[in-house]
C-alpha cells in the first residue's frame, strides 16, 4: 500500500480522503508525515473526525441526526463525484467501502482495491469485476446495504496500514 501511495505523491495527484478512523486516519497520518499538501478531507455533517494534516476540509451536510450508514454514505457519494480513480483498503467485510467502490464504478471510474485478507491488489473497472471479487467472499457481503455498522462498534482488528 505504501508503494502505491508514494506513487500518488510522486506524481503530484490531488487526494480526496474521508475522515474516518481506521484506513482514512492511517493514510492521513502517512500523508502528513510526508508533508503532502494536495489533500482534501471530506467530512459528514458539521464535525470532522480526523484532519491530521490541517488540509482543506469539505463538509457534506446530511440533514441526519443519526451518525449511521446513510449519514456517512452521503460524504462518500460526494467523494465519488470528485475522484477520477479510487484507492481502497477493503477487509472483505466493510459495507461502507463496498458502497464507495460501487459509487465510483457507477461514474465509470476504476478502483484499485487492496484486499487485506488476501494481501493483494485487484483493479476493478466495472460491476462484473466487483462481483467476481465478491464471489470469493460469499453472500454475506454481496450487497452493501445488507449489513449496517453496529452503533458503537469498535474498529476491526487489522494490521497497521503503513506500519
Amino acid at each position: 500500500m505504501r508503494e502505491r501511495v508514494d506513487n500518488i505523491v510522486s506524481q503530484g495527484f490531488d487526494v480526496v480522503i474521508g475522515d474516518a478512523n481506521g484506513a482514512d486516519k492511517a493514510l492521513q497520518e502517512y500523508l502528513a508525515t510526508r508533508g503532502y499538501e494536495k489533500v482534501t478531507v471530506f467530512c459528514s455533517g458539521h464535525v470532522c473526525r480526523n484532519n491530521l494534516g490541517n488540509w482543506k476540509t469539505v463538509f457534506i451536510p446530511t440533514g441526519r441526526q443519526q451518525l449511521d450508514f446513510e449519514h456517512y454514505a452521503q460524504k462518500d457519494a460526494r467523494m465519488a463525484v470528485e475522484a477520477d480513480y479510487g484507492l481502497f483498503l477493503w477487509n472483505g467485510k466493510s459495507c461502507g467501502t463496498l458502497n464507495s467502490i460501487r459509487m465510483l464504478l457507477k461514474r465509470g471510474r476504476p478502483a484499485l482495491v487492496y484486499i487485506s485478507p488476501k494481501q493483494s491488489f485487484v483493479t476493478i473497472k466495472g460491476e462484473r469485476d466487483l462481483e467476481g471479487v465478491l464471489g470469493e467472499f460469499g453472500p454475506a457481503v454481496a450487497h452493501p446495504y445488507r449489513r449496517h455498522p453496529r452503533k458503537g462498534a469498535g474498529p476491526s482488528a487489522q494490521r497497521p496500514l503503513f506500519g
